[in-house]
């Protein structure tokens, strides 16, 4: 890899030759911080649904030289039989990568009918008690068949599943991801998250580059962000700007998405076809990204491979 400090900016040389050169980078705009262990982003490759989309993913990835840190599945632990989890776990421990499945139910999968009015009504968060303890029930059989990272989408679940690890109920290593479906726009709700007991917050993909910047100035923790975001989650495609995400985001974790493709969740066998294509393309989309970044010269400061854990945050206190 490459020195970073050594990184051009898209279309530099030719454009200062005609005189249309950008501005100077402001050191004052760079995040200061890491991951533990050293690095600046990790990659994520999202919407693997199951075991015959992860062994698509993993061979994909070793063709195309992608290298992967964390691979997260939206439709559930709740979508999968115990065998499929524990065949997850051990083709990504195998690795040394991190799994994160999400827990559910959630909005859009019960009753609640509001989400689908112009409103959004309470968004993909868990409604009543019933739906917490679904996403509980969740996150303890996962952590039991060895899943050490959790998705969630609800505020209450997250402080819920942070006080079960305080308290032993799940292993205190487990890792707690917030999902883009709620991702926080500013800093104070970033904080927020962060001290709620999230690990890794997904933030929204039209997020600018001076918000990421303020972002930076309140919170250490973890951020996630789709290079390529899902049709339903915006269509974003940010491909030039990933040195810069990375620059003012650190630490990062470079989510390749995909869009301009039919939403696959909740997954099922009916589904195959789409799932196994989009999880192949998820991979490529992973490696134009990195050979963009190597083109530029930025693709120095990878965290590890095999690093997951978040470092040291803040946190609001839990009660006795």
């Amino acid at each position: 890899m490459t020195d970073a400090s050594a990184a051009r900016r898209p279309g530099e040389q030719a454009l200062s030759a005609l005189g249309l050169g950008a501005p100077d980078l402001s050191p004052a705009d760079a995040s200061p911080h890491t991951f533990p262990g050293g690095g600046r982003w990790r990659t994520e490759i999202p919407s693997c649904e199951g075991p015959e989309a992860l062994a698509v993913v993993l061979k994909e990835a070793s063709l195309l030289d992608v290298p992967i840190h964390r691979i997260s599945q939206g439709s559930g632990v709740w979508m999968l039989t115990d065998a499929e989890i524990a065949e997850m776990v051990d083709a990504t421990n195998e690795r040394d990568i991190e799994l994160c499945l999400f827990t559910g139910p959630r909005g859009t999968w019960d009753i609640g009918g509001s989400t689908r009015t112009d409103s959004r009504g309470a968004g993909l968060r868990a409604r009543g008690h019933d739906a917490v303890a679904g996403c509980v029930e969740d996150a303890v059989r996962a952590t039991e068949l060895g899943v050490k990272c959790l998705l969630v989408a609800d505020e209450g679940v997250l402080w819920t599943l942070h006080r079960a690890r305080a308290a032993g109920i799940i292993p205190a290593d487990t890792t707690l991801k917030v999902s883009a479906l709620i991702g926080p726009v500013n800093p104070a709700a970033y904080a927020v998250y962060e001290n709620l007991g999230a690990d890794s917050i997904n933030v929204p993909s039209d997020l600018t580059l001076d918000h990421l910047t303020e972002i930076r100035r309140v919170s250490a923790a973890p951020m996630d962000m789709y290079i390529e975001a899902p049709d339903d989650l915006g269509g974003y495609v940010r491909m030039y700007e990933v040195a810069e995400l990375i620059r003012r985001g650190a630490p990062l974790y470079l989510k390749f998405g995909l869009s301009k493709a039919p939403g696959i969740y909740p997954y099922g066998h009916h589904m195959r076809d789409l799932t196994l294509a989009t999880a192949r393309e998820r991979v490529r989309r992973g490696r134009l990204a990195l050979d963009l970044l190597a083109r530029h010269g930025a693709d120095g400061d990878m965290a590890p491979l095999g690093s997951r854990l978040p470092g040291t945050l803040n946190r609001f206190e839990t009660p006795a």
